[in-house]
């Protein structure tokens, strides 16, 4: 026999709410809503919000939020005026109205901080928590943690001890003890996978460890909780969230197209955490060098990630630039670099390499050092810092600043050593030491850069093993081993190919050949070529002419004539294009 279902459309929303069907109880409480004779109940206004933030409809959310809010408080319910409070604070948050999110948070604690202990106030002690943190302050941050972590015990919810974890392992990494850190998050973790939480929780959980995770380089972890959290978000009409992942189009196609677009409301039914996940998840494709997928899977992201979540999608376009500019597509990956840049993010340090790129090198030095001036902490986002550095390295030895390129190498060298001897950054600092030793052609070149190989390999990063292996042939060269040399190159040679990295496969098979036959980028004439050389080699017209046997005047002309067809302005740009392009 069938058991009777209730005809109450407010009934059937609970119960729809209640197993997180939340386009159902959208429709149900939306359509009930209109009603004016209809009235809903606080509790039924707080499930009407958190239905239309699921079904993508954030200002709905935000107005039911207050109307729920208005009838707590009507019904000196001062907990659910309080909860209501917090996520109004949160909502406004993420819309970027930071004065209202400081309101409705001013209003949390006076409804709730008096009142005797109850589940509610976790959200007070995390975002207590969290603003201590941001000020360094982690003793207060993490009394912060485990308050929350007692009230979660107390009530308990695992929703709210999952949280209190993962609020304390943030704390603890941001205070330098990694290990602790990542053993809470795995605690956390273990909840989710194990399917314990609710559905905000969870997706909540993913997006926070897999951005602690890659701001920790802790790869493995990333790699992990990346793949979970992407099957987690697939759509129950779809078997395996690789489905999708051609439906973007092809991966040749520029990305995106010119004009900036505004993501986008999450379709009606759909995980609102998908786009957020799958942003991660172009991050860690991107260093897989599974570039085509990356960049595919970028191009959804920003179709899928809502509108109070936009620094996710400005992390895919940077993503997306990244593999653009590798593959030697250097005005598409302009274009995706100024949408991160208008969606609130720095693009670097990959615009400082784009402009190195391009022959621009007083950009690249400028840009690189701004970025590195404004993340002087190196407590938040260790990648990004290491990134920084580790370009501020190559952009100095494209400009012949040995001294600079060391002084960076040495910074992140530290980084490196302070954070545990994490093998991601382990790897970026070998590479920037061998690649310093190898420019200041001093013998020890080889042990640096054999352990950033090594390094490379075991994480299975194929573009910067191949980077690493070019830097090994010309220390091979150096040191008369030339058979090893080649073998170096063509490997390098055959991963670029494959990856697609058109400028760096070009670079390996002209080194192969020895240069003999090779076509002279730019249009350079030979004797242009020779003279950029020798401009490279800190050589002044007068040098160049005696070298060569010309007069300065001659020495003069090719000068324009090289600054003319390689579009730069200066000595000191010239002879970064000369070594980006392999012409010293």
């Amino acid at each position: 026999m069938s058991v009777p279902t209730t005809t109450d459309p407010v009934e059937r929303a609970r119960v729809a709410a209640a197993r997180e069907s939340w386009a159902e109880a959208y429709e149900l409480l939306h359509a009930h809503d209109r009603h004016p004779s209809r009235g809903l109940t606080a509790d039924d206004l707080s499930v009407l919000a958190d239905a239309a933030w699921w079904s993508g409809h954030v200002d709905e959310s935000v107005t039911a939020r207050l109307r729920a809010h208005a009838a707590y408080l009507a019904a000196d319910d001062h907990r659910g005026a309080g909860l209501a409070s917090w996520w109004l604070y949160y909502e406004y948050a993420g819309l970027g109205r930071p004065a209202a999110a400081a309101g409705w948070l001013h209003r949390a604690r006076h409804h709730l901080e008096d009142l005797p202990d109850c589940p509610e106030q976790c959200f007070l002690e995390m975002t207590a928590a969290e603003e201590a943190s941001a000020h360094g302050d982690h003793g207060t941050a993490l009394a912060a943690t485990r308050r929350m972590t007692a009230l979660a015990l107390a009530c308990g919810s695992p929703d709210l001890l999952a949280l209190s974890r993962q609020a304390e392992s943030r704390v603890l990494l941001a205070a330098g003890r990694r290990t602790e850190g990542l053993a809470l998050l795995d605690d956390a973790m273990c909840a989710v996978s194990a399917g314990e939480l609710s559905g905000m929780v969870t997706g909540w959980l993913y997006c926070l460890a897999l951005t602690q995770c890659m701001e920790a380089a802790d790869f493995a972890r990333a790699v992990e909780w990346t793949n979970a959290a992407m099957e987690w978000c697939a759509p129950p009409w779809t078997g395996r969230p690789q489905d999708r992942d051609t439906a973007a189009g092809p991966a040749t196609e520029d990305f995106p197209a010119a004009a900036a677009p505004l993501p986008m409301t999450v379709p009606s039914g759909e995980n609102p955490f998908r786009g957020v996940c799958r942003a991660h998840r172009v991050e860690v494709l991107d260093l897989l060098g599974a570039w085509a997928l990356a960049e595919a899977e970028a191009r959804q992201a920003c179709r899928e990630v809502p509108v109070d979540c936009l620094e996710s999608a400005a992390a895919a376009y940077y993503a997306a630039g990244d593999v653009q500019r590798r593959q030697g597509r250097l005005e598409a990956a302009a274009v995706s670099y100024g949408h991160a840049h208008e969606l609130g993010r720095i693009p670097q340090p990959g615009l400082a390499l784009l402009r190195l790129a391009q022959g621009r090198a007083d950009a690249a030095v400028a840009g690189v050092d701004l970025a590195l001036a404004c993340r002087s902490d190196p407590d938040h986002d260790v990648l990004g810092r290491a990134r920084l550095l580790a370009a501020r390295t190559e952009v100095a030895l494209a400009v012949r600043d040995v001294p600079g390129a060391a002084t960076a190498a040495a910074d992140l060298d530290a980084l490196s050593g302070a954070d545990g001897d994490v093998p991601l950054l382990r790897a970026l600092a070998d590479t920037a030491l061998g690649s310093v030793a190898l420019a200041e052609k001093r013998p020890g070149a080889l042990l640096p850069l054999r352990r950033a190989l090594a390094g490379w390999l075991e994480l299975r990063v194929p573009y910067e093993a191949a980077q690493v292996r070019m830097l090994l042939a010309a220390a091979c060269r150096a040191a008369g081993d030339e058979e090893a040399a080649r073998l170096e190159l063509g490997t390098a040679r055959a991963v670029f190919e494959r990856l697609g990295a058109v400028p760096d496969a070009r670079r390996a098979a002209a080194l192969l050949s020895g240069g003999s036959r090779r076509r002279l980028p730019g249009g350079l004439t030979a004797r242009e070529a020779e003279v950029l050389r020798l401009v490279a080699s800190g050589g002044t017209n007068k040098d160049i002419a005696r070298a060569l046997v010309i007069s300065e005047h001659t020495v003069a002309r090719h000068l324009n004539n090289i600054f003319a067809k390689l579009g730069v302005g200066s000595r000191a740009s010239a002879t970064a294009y000369a070594y980006a392009h392999d012409l010293v």
